[in-house]
């Protein structure tokens, strides 16, 4: 039978490093081709890394963004490639979007600006982003898939709605969603309850970063209609989470409406914009095992949050060894401890 693969690249992207993200991108788009993948999703603003911040406001920034989002799109082939970027409106240096570029066979086929913008803890997009007005729905081969961002999916009467109510029978969410303590749970509750209400099938894939105070945790995953968690990604970790949708089954089990909202409510979030990809799934491919990773407790969490922001401090400001001054105590053991398992006893 016909399936739908779908490949989420939860990847490492490092802030201001454009180059850099947008060749791990490219390479990432090349694996899926390679594993049969018929659509690729990337992390939010996975081209300039997350939160990009005050480099923002740099013009040349932004420019530097964009062409590099061109070369992406030149090295998509036949596969639907989804990645996040910094947006601007022709003509314009000042107006930035929070956007999904959409591309197919080196072309840049449609794209989503986000429309829902945090303003609260620790985002702060509405200072660096205007808000978007359309929610596309691609059309691939008879699948109707929606495209969001992070915060978009968040709310009950959101894009997600939109989307459904223009024949979207899958979402694919691009995050950049923070770890703290129960926030995996948290997010995996909304996420059900939100495939469930609207009876669409969702993946959500979320990147993998320690960023100054921040840490990003990854944890992908693939929802079913029903609310169930087909596939969860790795905690912590670089993955590529492939999974096999049946074509019969996803039309079967997203023909229920789901919450029905009304047509004033849903105005005030934003307009569909449906568009067609001539795309013809991949029915040569080789079965994939059924893998999905189990959560970890929530010590072992912790732990793993805290060698990968020790991590990536180190390495991405540059540092090759880290000299660590102890007082004694257990304080001081468990710092160490930290230290030696971020970046390996040679380099403490």
């Amino acid at each position: 039978m016909d399936s739908l693969r779908i490949a989420l690249a939860q990847i490492n992207p490092s802030v201001g490093d454009i180059n850099s993200n947008s060749q791990k991108i490219i390479r990432e788009i090349e694996r899926a081709v390679n594993l049969g993948a018929d659509l690729v999703a990337f992390p939010e603003l996975s081209v300039t890394g997350y939160p990009p911040e005050d480099l923002l406001l740099r013009k040349q920034f932004v420019s530097e963004n964009l062409s590099a989002v061109e070369k992406i799109v030149e090295n998509t082939p036949d596969i639907i490639s989804i990645f996040g970027y910094v947006d601007r409106d022709d003509g314009r240096d000042d107006g930035r979007y929070n956007a999904a570029a959409i591309a197919h066979r080196g072309k840049l086929i449609s794209k989503h600006r986000k429309i829902f913008l945090p303003n609260y803890g620790v985002f702060d997009e509405k200072r660096y982003f205007d808000q978007g007005e359309k929610c596309p729905v691609g059309i691939i081969s008879g699948v109707s898939v929606g495209v969001n961002i992070c915060e978009d999916i968040w709310y009950p009467v959101g894009p997600t709605g939109v989307q459904k109510s223009a024949g979207a029978e899958l979402i694919v969410n691009i995050n950049g969603s923070p770890f703290f303590a129960g926030k995996r749970q948290q997010r995996e509750e909304m996420l059900c309850k939100r495939a469930k209400d609207h009876s669409v099938f969702i993946a959500y894939v979320n990147q993998v970063v320690g960023q100054d105070e921040l840490v990003f945790d990854g944890t992908s995953l693939i929802i079913s209609p029903h609310g169930d968690i087909l596939s969860r990604g790795k905690q912590f970790e670089e993955d590529l989470l492939l999974y096999d949708i049946n074509i019969d089954q996803l039309k079967s089990q997203t023909k229920a409406k789901g919450i029905q909202f009304s047509l004033s409510d849903l105005s005030n979030v934003g307009t569909s914009d449906v568009f067609k990809v001539s795309k013809v799934f991949n029915k040569n491919k080789t079965n994939l095992p059924i893998t999905s990773n189990n959560p970890m407790n929530k010590m072992t969490e912790l732990k793993s949050a805290l060698v990968l922001g020790t991590r990536d401090y180190i390495k991405k400001s540059g540092f090759e060894k880290v000299l660590i001054a102890l007082s004694g105590g257990i304080d001081s053991s468990l710092v160490a401890a930290l230290a030696v398992e971020a970046v390996g006893n040679e380099n403490v």
